[in-house]
């Protein structure tokens, strides 16, 4: 619908929004579901000590490794399209990076109204501009496939996401001590 109301070209979009709604519940439900599953099986089994000291840690690395592997295959896949098409990678990356901008911006400015302190509206800022990437690169993959404009975008976004974001630690340590009158190195930076 939104390209619609932007006035951009919809017309070529062959796909439903139940084909996009499946995708979102298989790479949402699935891990939620494999996540309940171990911890209310592990924990019956052998304990919640057992399950937090050392199932988790033996497990947890894996997603780590998956979405490495993910992010490798990727590169390889959009690589060529990266590098042999800057200004699409630029068309796409100007409107993420005022996208991170603001909804930090917004995110410090809300936990400051709310008077969170330094620390939770740094927080809040934070998990408000870090997109969820992962999500997006699986459904663009899935519905659109690996080699596709969508997947693209997919692999810019977490290019323009970790440097912009690292960028922003500078500015909310900076925010720290003007908008929040506190010492972020401080323990207690509430």
């Amino acid at each position: 619908m939104l390209p619609g109301w932007l006035g951009l070209d919809s017309h070529g979009l062959d796909v439903s929004v139940g084909q996009i709604a499946l995708n979102v519940l298989v790479f949402l439900g699935v891990p939620l579901v494999a996540g309940f599953a171990s911890r209310w099986i592990g924990e019956r089994r052998r304990g919640r000590d057992w399950y937090e000291a050392t199932f988790l840690p033996r497990v947890g690395p894996w997603a780590l490794y998956g979405l490495l592997f993910t992010i490798v295959l990727l590169f390889a896949l959009q690589g060529e399209a990266i590098t042999s098409q800057p200004l699409d990678v630029a068309r796409i990356a100007l409107p993420l990076l005022a996208y991170f901008g603001l909804m930090w911006f917004l995110g410090l400015l809300l936990g400051r109204g709310l008077g969170l302190g330094y620390a939770r509206s740094a927080t809040l800022a934070f998990t408000a501009a870090g997109n969820n990437f992962e999500l997006a690169i699986a459904v663009a993959i899935g519905t659109f496939g690996a080699a596709s404009g969508q997947a693209l975008a997919g692999v810019v976004g977490p290019l323009i996401e970790v440097p912009v974001l690292v960028a922003l630690v500078y500015v909310s340590l900076w925010a720290a001590r003007a908008w929040f009158h506190t010492d972020p190195y401080e323990g207690n930076a509430a």
